[in-house]
């Protein structure tokens, strides 16, 4: 199992186009994945469901942790992890 903690920089946090991109990112791998807003200690949800990413309320500076098992586990939190640490800014048609 990999756990990926990442502090969220997009001013818009994980709404609009960067939990669609986070999604559709994470629903390119097998392993199960799931995501949690530790700042307001809510429980994890299916990363890659579009409605339950949007129902946590991710903000800007809100941290949020990942929970990825399965076989391509190290691919998808790199992945991952790297779209955090970009602030979605190398994905095509980001602004």
């Amino acid at each position: 199992m990999q756990v990926v903690r990442e502090l969220v920089r997009n001013e818009v946090g994980l709404h609009a186009r960067p939990a669609s991109v986070f999604v559709q990112s994470a629903s390119k791998f097998r392993s199960g994945i799931t995501i949690r807003n530790i700042k307001s200690g809510g429980q994890p949800v299916n990363a890659k469901s579009i409605l339950h990413v949007l129902t946590l309320g991710v903000g800007q500076g809100d941290e949020i942790e990942l929970l990825i098992d399965g076989e391509d586990e190290a691919d998808a939190a790199a992945t991952l992890r790297q779209l955090f640490v970009s602030d979605f800014a190398d994905r095509p048609g980001s602004d």
